[in-house]
C-alpha cells in the first residue's frame, strides 16, 4: 500500500497545490505569501487524500 500511496501522492500533491494557487489568484491575491500559502495548504491536504484513495483501492 505504501507504493500505491506514493504514486497517488505524486498525482494529488501537485494537483491540490495548483488548486490552492488558483484559489489564491482568483481571490485577487497577487502577493507571494498568499500564493505560497495556498500551495502549502493544498500540499498538506494531499497527504490524507492520497492515503484515503490508496486505502480504498487496496481493499
Amino acid at each position: 500500500m505504501t507504493r500505491l500511496f506514493l504514486l497517488l501522492l505524486s498525482i494529488t500533491l501537485p494537483t491540490l497545490a495548483g488548486v490552492g494557487v488558483v484559489v489564491a489568484l482568483a481571490s485577487g491575491q497577487v502577493a507571494v505569501q498568499p500564493i505560497v500559502l495556498g500551495a502549502a495548504i493544498g500540499a498538506v491536504l494531499a497527504l490524507p487524500v492520497a492515503w484515503m484513495i490508496a486505502r480504498q483501492l487496496s481493499s
